[in-house]
């Protein structure tokens, strides 16, 4: 049974507009209609705000995003977004036949576990001068392994022909994709994909060029 959690204050988003976990808890919470604030965490200035002692209680491993809901924290995209799937109505975002659940979060495991994290702003600060051909090398190869599973799972959407969990990572990775100027025509059903799932609104208003802390020339 869903809980009513009507009366408690509003979700807080601490994020950064560019972050690819922070977009997956957005395009969450517009998916189902929660209402929520931001505190922007800029993982840039000050030599990356998400370092102060201050975060690190939100956040012990200094990442974003952290997520205030219901009393508790949770710092891990995929926590949040199956921790509203389980206590929030509105559209589900993992199936119920338990095939296609598995299917949804073996998806999302790839992305979330096998490419973004290699991507990741505090890997390629590491890395140095090779920073984006490691980043278009780690994205591509997990492309490759992507491509052929969304052809067995994909209707409409990654999985099926409803919205879910896999779309809500596969957005963001593909946007990432972009910025390291990785090709992926050779790729057209991650492509047709992303294409579709951006003419949702949800995807649109949750978009890093939307957010308030992104720059004044991103806005649209």
């Amino acid at each position: 049974m869903r809980t009513s959690f009507a009366c408690l204050a509003k979700p807080i988003l601490h994020g950064y507009f560019r972050s690819s976990c922070s977009w997956r808890v957005r395009i969450a919470f517009a998916l189902k209609g929660i209402e929520y604030d931001q505190v922007p965490v800029n993982l840039v200035k000050d030599g990356g705000q998400q370092l102060s002692d201050q975060y690190k209680v939100l956040n012990p491993m200094k990442q974003v995003p952290a997520v205030q809901i219901d009393g508790i924290t949770l710092c891990q995209s995929l926590a949040v977004i199956q921790y509203i799937e389980e206590t929030r109505p509105g559209p589900r975002l993992l199936p119920t036949d338990p095939k296609k659940r598995a299917q949804v979060r073996m998806v999302s495991d790839l992305i979330s576990s096998g490419i973004q994290p290699l991507q990741n702003l505090s890997v390629l600060q590491k890395i140095g001068a090779e920073k984006v051909q490691w980043a278009q090398h780690f994205i591509t190869r997990g492309f490759e392994a992507l491509e052929p599973m969304l052809k067995e799972t994909a209707g409409t959407y990654c999985v099926g022909d409803e919205i879910s969990m896999a779309d809500i990572c596969l957005v963001p990775q593909v946007y990432n994709a972009d910025r390291f100027k990785v090709d992926i025509s050779p790729f057209p059903t991650i492509k047709r994909l992303n294409q579709t799932l951006m003419e949702i609104e949800a995807f649109k208003v949750s978009h890093p060029s939307c957010q308030p802390d992104s720059p004044p020339d991103l806005h649209t």
